[in-house]
């Protein structure tokens, strides 16, 4: 059995709350159940205070046997942005932009003193799997979308990890191993009608949306857009073209984090749940977790989680 925990952040005090309230203790270094094991849904860096201990805790626990973890988009950018790019001298994978060393700032300054754990954290993350799908359920970061699962099959080792010369088409915009881990790992964005589109909150003009992918047709714009509540009144309700969205099978229940959901954690449907409930927002965060006890369809009773202050 299973404890699915969402996103972390570098939130290790909450973290470590939230596994004693699962009924994990900590020996010789590692928190251990004596029935169950974690699963981590990914985007263990960026934001929080405690980063390095976030990595410390969940790595001890998979190497121990004691937890699996998957790849967040947050993983994948640290690795991207540290490895040059061999089509471009002096430049990486992912571009040192402003916005981007902005994003990524909160973990360089907490790892910069140790170059060495810093290669050392990278190399582990480059063995997360981006997806698995186990007998029971599957777990995946943002989306599991078919098709894309195909494409990374093409690419992916047998243990769903991306080897070595996959990382830089992966990181290469238009290639099609690019659009298969950036659904993967961010969801699935969809293009606004022509002449329809929106604001962000920094005041940048979108013209994309992200979705409820696991939604599907017949479907508005509307009823799918993954956007602030303050954005909403923009997103047009006219309804999506067939094909669009790729919906979800429903043969096996799949669990995914990084949505930055708020309020009491439920499952979205019968079929899929989503762990992230925020837990690095400044106000009103929980991370939260979802008992796997082998029974569906899932029931908004299997979750459990704790405020991220107390």
């Amino acid at each position: 059995m299973y404890d699915i925990i969402g996103d972390i952040h570098g939130h290790a005090e909450p973290l470590k709350r939230l596994l004693h309230r699962l009924g994990y203790t900590e020996t010789r270094g590692v928190w251990r159940h004596p029935t169950r094991k974690a699963l981590f849904l990914g985007d263990y860096i960026d934001r929080g205070p405690e980063q390095l201990e976030v990595v410390r805790v969940v790595r001890a626990m998979v190497e121990a046997g004691e937890a699996l973890a998957i790849m967040g988009n947050h993983e994948f950018n640290a690795v991207a942005w540290a490895t040059p790019d061999p089509s471009q001298p002096g430049e990486y994978l992912r571009p040192h932009s402003a916005k981007n060393r902005h994003q990524h700032q909160a973990f360089l300054e907490q790892i910069g003193q140790y170059p060495d754990l810093h290669e050392e954290v990278l190399d582990w993350f480059r063995t997360l799997p981006l997806y698995l799908d186990l007998p029971e359920f599957r777990a995946v970061h943002a989306c599991w979308h078919p098709a894309h699962i195909d494409t990374l099959d093409t690419w992916l080792d047998d243990h769903a990890r991306l080897p070595a010369d996959a990382w830089a088409p992966a990181a290469i915009e238009g290639h099609a191993l690019f659009a298969a881990v950036e659904t993967t790992l961010k969801g699935l964005e969809i293009e606004l009608p022509e002449g329809e589109g929106f604001h962000d909150k920094d005041g940048q003009a979108r013209r994309h949306i992200r979705t409820r992918w696991w939604q599907t047709a017949p479907a508005t714009y509307l009823d799918v857009a993954l956007v602030p509540d303050t954005t909403l009144h923009a997103i047009p309700d006219l309804p999506v073209a067939d094909g669009v969205l790729p919906g979800y099978a429903n043969d096996k229940p799949v669990f995914v984090g990084h949505y930055w959901f708020q309020g009491r954690p439920q499952p979205l449907t019968d079929h899929v749940a989503c762990l992230d409930y925020s837990v690095a927002a400044r106000h009103g965060g929980r991370l939260a977790a979802y008992r796997w006890d082998g029974a569906g369809p899932l029931s908004e009773a299997n979750f459990v989680w704790v405020e991220a202050a107390i």
